[in-house]
């Protein structure tokens, strides 16, 4: 590379104390070159990665993490065709850090290639590409394969209470998701330039939802929740949620960006109870956009469509207050229009 400065997409506080950080590390060119996606009886749940033999020596150089540095544990982590995602714990301060730590493991495996004659995984240098004994041949197929990782790792601390936990979720139900979009396609494709009412959206799901005659927002007041926590007066509260599940139970298309707490215990009843949904989203979507896990199974089934008026902002962390207001003016649109 021309420019190999050391750039992280993200810092974090404590890199070099104890900690617990994602890192997942990406083919470019998004071959599946760490093994072959296997989905038994079309059932997600039981996909699974066939390692190649260059994925296979990937994980071995990952398992070396915690060997070479005790005070590193792997919590999790998964092997897809084409990125890997891994969970370490630093489990006491360190004086390189994590991220040399990273730097050093992305700078070893991304020297790992393939050969595709005899499917051996080797180390490839650039003295063994400028290498005369090597065919034309053999050097343009060794131009292919070197690196295999040459964007750097991306990386992030967690810190949120309860983030543990949903991203080992995350990282487990990596082959689950990748099976629900390759076996129902359709619905999981970004289609740009829908309109509603004047406006353009982005959207992933079923554009069918839209179809459906009556619709209804999703909006949980402050003052009814205000009523409840300060004053202990709740039942407006209950009464709105319940009345929200009652037009769904009827056919009607609930719509909303879901944001505060009561609006999400909304949201999770509607979706155990199988209720069509249109989801407001604050960020757009990006080129290998994939639904949260709570939101999967109601897109591949149909009964959820996500719309959002942005482009996708790779490092969006947080809704801004004049952004909720914008999105549940926009839920309000959606839900007068027919």
């Amino acid at each position: 590379m021309a420019n190999d400065t050391w750039h992280w997409q993200q810092y974090g506080s404590a890199w070099r104390g104890i900690g617990i950080y994602h890192m997942i590390l990406v083919v470019p060119s998004r071959a599946p070159l760490l093994g072959k996606f296997v989905i038994p009886d079309d059932d997600p749940m039981q996909a699974y990665v066939e390692r190649s033999e260059l994925g296979k020596a990937v994980i071995h150089d990952l398992a070396q993490i915690s060997q070479r540095h005790p005070e590193i544990k792997l919590l999790q982590y998964c092997l897809m065709p084409n990125h890997l995602h891994a969970i370490l714990h630093v489990t006491a301060p360190m004086s390189q850090g994590i991220l040399a730590v990273v730097r050093g493991f992305w700078q070893g495996v991304k020297k790992l290639s393939l050969d595709p004659t005899t499917h051996k995984v080797s180390f490839i240098s650039r003295d063994t590409i400028r290498d005369t004994q090597v065919s034309s041949v053999c050097r343009d197929s060794i131009r292919l394969q070197f690196p295999i990782f040459t964007e750097k790792p991306f990386i992030r601390p967690m810190s949120t209470r309860g983030q543990l936990q949903s991203m080992i979720r995350y990282v487990q139900m990596n082959p689950a998701r990748l099976a629900t979009k390759r076996l129902k396609p359709g619905f999981f494709c970004v289609q740009h330039n829908v309109e509603i009412n004047g406006r353009t959206y982005d959207a992933v799901g079923n554009i069918g939802v839209l179809m459906e005659q009556f619709r209804k927002p999703v909006h949980v007041r402050s003052m009814w929740v205000k009523d409840a926590t300060e004053h202990g007066y709740d039942q407006p509260l209950k009464d709105y949620k319940a009345g929200c599940l009652d037009a769904a139970s009827k056919g009607i298309v609930m719509v909303s960006p879901f944001i505060s707490r009561d609006e999400q215990e909304v949201l999770h009843a509607l979706l155990h109870d199988n209720r069509y949904i249109i989801y407001l989203s604050d960020n757009g979507f990006g080129n290998y956009f994939k639904p949260s896990d709570l939101l999967l199974d109601a897109v591949a089934s149909g009964r959820l469509l996500i719309l959002s008026p942005w482009t996708h902002e790779p490092n969006k962390r947080t809704i801004t207050r004049a952004e909720c207001v914008a999105l549940n003016q926009m839920a309000e649109e959606i839900s007068a229009s027919h």
